[in-house]
């Protein structure tokens, strides 16, 4: 971008290089600014603020997925390592194959769904214990007498 300027004097190029200088101050500091804010836009403060509420720590964005590459990397080994513990390559391979495409489907919604239900499982007991209790208990009292 070349601009072109209409100076006639010395006093008017004189103003001129000054409003320029002032111009480039400006400018500088300006760049100064915004190279600092971004910056600090990536120190461990500010990462740890944006990305360590637990709606954003599971899922960062739709293709990072931290639960599901977490999970994708430990089934395999949890399934290679109990489950199929004896078995042989092959084995092992398809497995492992399977469990990490499994892993990755699993996101935060879905491990909570199965805590849930697993949960409930183990829970239910409890609840069908105090459900059988009846509500109302009849001592003989019929409910048109006066002690009702």
């Amino acid at each position: 971008m070349i601009r072109r300027y209409n100076i006639n004097n010395i006093d008017e190029l004189h103003a001129m290089v000054n409003s320029l200088k002032l111009e480039h101050q400006a400018k500088g500091e300006l760049l100064l600014k915004d190279s600092k804010a971004y910056i600090n836009q990536f120190t461990l403060g500010s990462l740890i603020k944006k990305y360590a509420t637990p709606s954003a720590f599971l899922k960062i964005d739709d293709k990072l997925n931290i639960s599901s590459s977490i999970m994708s990397m430990f089934l395999p080994f949890l399934m290679n390592s109990t489950v199929f513990k004896g078995s042989g390559f092959l084995t092992k391979t398809l497995v492992g194959l399977a469990s990490n495409k499994f892993g990755k489907a699993l996101d935060a919604e879905h491990l909570s769904a199965i805590f849930n239900s697993v949960k409930s499982w183990f829970g239910s007991s409890k609840k069908t214990k105090k459900s059988q209790l009846p509500q109302h208990v009849d001592y003989g009292i019929p409910p048109d007498s006066e002690t009702y």
